[in-house]
């Protein structure tokens, strides 16, 4: 791979890594992370080989649903800092060679913002800036995404004396982007920020931002590649990273398709092989995860997947069926306090493996080999756990360990060792961002093995998701392979070679032909 076409397209093979300024780092002792705490912390991102930071939402807000209630899209939420001090924090992360992108929440407000309060009068020119009916819809009761908080997707304002319409709680209420108003504005606040140094945006819920309810936007599709149009005419390297949990057949619709290039989404998360790994790590059988690999389709040209292990709301298992979740609830999330909305999970992946540290770092390991762009949440490198005591998806959301990053730094056998060993290797093989994927046939049920090629250059990975040691082969294979992880290399015979695992063990293996 030529480094001037990686570099092109750097958020292809980039680390990516999520975090909330508010638990990061308190910088002046009042219990509340800053910019400015980040900026003191930001060498440990360094260290850690970081090349992408995704910055949850930031911006002025009630903090009733843990900042994606805006009141101010141009503004930073005074707790956090200044605007100065954003810019200065964006600055510090490019010295160091990370870019930021930052959380493009426009599917609603805070009902406390400026906007919405205005259109409470009918009379006003922002009242078409959100969705209402005079009459309560039959269906007003279907799709509610937080069901222990809300029974409609509508509620009656007594100063419009009409129904607004809010996809998740009721003090967010939807914006209108079929109004062309409202399109401009969010493209204009896309430009503020992009003036201010960031490199792109991860797009929350995009399939609830294009179901616009009104008939004037005919195919919301053009709507996104209107943003991606924008988006690339203003930074040609910005990048759009969406979240959209469908299946993988309507999931693809969101890349968008010009010419066999991709003209809406750069990235979209593949939310179908996270929840098929987890059921995978239940029944310690590599079969659920594999088959979801094969069926993946290849995404336009210049686009990607995105893998995660975890994000920052609940672990859903909403596309597996029901006796599938309930085996991840068996195994992983057996009390109902574990559970959320029955349909995923409120606990951090060490948690649910019970500290074994060997599967927790296989686990990991497949986050950086799999074909995708890995994306971290912030602690999953120092073994976070949950906070249950919490509400809801705050179990998750708790201060990141400090204490922990300074124990595991100086130790190479640690959790954070092993990422710093994983991101070093994983920016070392392109072949694993770039290359053709093809799943290896073994005989051990237990084992993922696949295989990635890109201008002649093999790289193996190999995976045990049982607790025994196992022994598997390797057909069609040349030369000899070179294990990445650790020294050593694996002799290859009559086109095959012989791997040993230990239980939850895990090889990255290059192919060297002399």
């Amino acid at each position: 791979m030529k480094l001037t076409r990686t570099a092109d397209l750097w958020w292809k093979n980039a680390v990516v890594y999520c975090l909330d300024v508010e638990t990061f780092h308190d910088s002046n002792g009042d219990g509340v992370g800053d910019f400015r705490g980040l900026i003191d912390r930001i060498d440990h991102l360094h260290r850690l080989g970081v090349t992408c930071l995704w910055l949850m939402p930031f911006f002025p807000t009630p903090d009733l649903d843990d900042g994606y209630d805006i009141t101010d899209y141009y503004g930073v939420d005074p707790r956090l800092g200044t605007l100065g001090d954003f810019v200065e924090f964006v600055r510090t992360a490019r010295d160091r060679g990370m870019r930021v992108i930052a959380d493009l929440v426009v599917n609603h407000t805070s009902d406390r913002h400026p906007w919405f309060q205005a259109a409470r009068d009918r009379e006003s020119p922002f009242h078409e800036w959100y969705v209402w009916r005079d009459e309560l819809p039959a269906d007003a009761g279907e799709g509610v995404v937080f069901p222990d908080k809300e029974s409609s997707l509508w509620t009656y304002d007594r100063k419009a004396k009409r129904y607004f319409m809010h996809r998740f709680y009721r003090h967010q209420p939807e914006l209108n982007v079929a109004n062309p108003e409202v399109r401009d504005e969010i493209a204009r606040v896309m430009g503020f920020w992009m003036e201010l140094g960031l490199s792109g945006f991860r797009v929350d819920a995009v399939p609830f931002l294009l179901e616009a309810p009104v008939e004037a936007l005919p195919d919301p599709h053009d709507y996104l590649a209107d943003l991606r149009a924008f988006l690339s005419r203003r930074n040609g390297e910005a990048v759009l990273l969406g979240e959209v949990n469908l299946p993988y057949t309507d999931a693809m619709a969101f890349f968008g398709k010009s010419d066999g290039v991709g003209d809406e989404l750069h990235m979209c998360f593949d939310f179908i092989g996270m929840q098929q790994m987890y059921l995978s790590l239940a029944r310690e059988e590599a079969s659920p995860l594999t088959h979801a690999l094969r069926e993946r389709p290849r995404p336009p040209r210049d686009c990607h997947w995105a893998t995660f292990v975890r994000n920052h709301d609940e672990l859903t298992l909403d596309k597996l069926t029901v006796p599938e979740r309930q085996e991840v609830f068996d195994a992983f999330g057996p009390d109902e306090d574990m559970q959320l909305y029955g349909r995923g999970l409120r606990r951090r992946l060490p948690s649910m493996l019970g500290g074994d540290l060997s599967r927790i770092k296989m686990v990991y390991s497949l986050l950086f080999s799999l074909p995708g762009t890995p994306v971290m949440f912030y602690g999953e490198e120092v073994g976070m756990t949950e906070d249950l005591s919490l509400e809801g998806r705050l179990a998750v959301r708790t201060p990141m360990w400090w204490d922990a990053v300074e124990e595991q730094r100086r130790d190479p056998g640690s959790l954070l060792g092993w990422f710093r060993l994983l991101v070093e290797r994983y920016r070392e093989c392109p072949e694993l961002a770039w290359g053709e994927f093809s799943a290896i046939d073994t005989a051990e049920p237990s084992v993922l093995a696949h295989r990635c090629e890109i201008d002649g250059g093999v790289v193996i990975a190999v995976h045990n998701f049982a607790g025994r040691d196992v022994v598997v082969e390797l057909p069609k294979v040349e030369g000899e392979l070179r294990d990445l992880l650790v020294d050593g290399t694996v002799a290859v015979e009559d086109g095959s070679a012989t791997v040993e695992l230990g239980p939850y063990g895990c090889r990255w293996l290059r192919q060297v032909v002399r």
